[in-house]
């Protein structure tokens, strides 16, 4: 039995323009808005981590010499204290609490003393609750003047630079305590350059 064929229609029953034009430049718009929509997403997606869950910094200065060098880059974890509290040796990334013109955004230090501590610095070494701290991070005694004592406040955190040569770390020592809402995050490792990659 005969069948009826449309005007402009195939024996399949495909409909196309006879040249074509318009169905490709849909699939090539479509394929693009599929593109811009990947893309955006994963740029929310990464901002949203950045926020909340790590961040990339780089060191600047020495303060924190023999354990990091300046323009070394590293992965910050911003998770890890909404979980738990500070550790006594963590490296730290924290906004400065200082004022002075040589303030900058974020310093990177290692935290000493934890909320309720006594720390003090006699006779060229460190000391945490009565007890002279080993700090196998630094390469001198500490050169700078004795300090202290002081005992931490709830919520309050005592850093200092692993930098112990004269006048090499502004920290604690000269700023006072930190609070822990000013910390960001912990330092967990050195990401570049490949050379120097380790965990701290």
């Amino acid at each position: 039995m005969g069948q009826v064929i449309p005007p402009g229609s195939s024996e399949n029953g495909d409909a196309s323009n006879s040249q074509g034009k318009p169905a490709e430049k849909n699939s090539w718009a479509a394929e693009l808005w599929d593109w811009v929509k990947t893309i955006a997403i994963a740029f929310c997606i990464m901002v949203l981590l950045n926020m909340f869950v790590f961040n990339l910094s780089m060191v600047k200065g020495e303060s924190m010499k023999p354990t990091l060098e300046a323009s070394e880059r590293l992965f910050i974890n911003k998770l890890v204290y909404r979980f738990a509290d500070p550790n006594r040796g963590d490296v730290i990334v924290l906004k400065d609490p200082s004022t002075g013109p040589d303030r900058k955004e974020f310093l990177v230090k290692r935290v000493i003393g934890l909320p309720g501590d006594t720390v003090e610095v006699k006779g060229h070494i460190l000391y945490v609750n009565g007890e002279a701290q080993e700090e196998p991070y630094t390469d001198v005694p500490i050169e700078d003047p004795d300090f202290g004592p002081v005992t931490l406040e709830e919520g309050r955190y005592f850093v200092m630079g692993d930098n112990r040569h004269l006048r090499k770390s502004k920290d604690s020592r000269e700023f006072g305590s930190v609070k822990e809402s000013d910390i960001v995050g912990r330092a967990e490792f050195i990401l570049w350059p490949l050379s120097k990659i380790k965990g701290l």
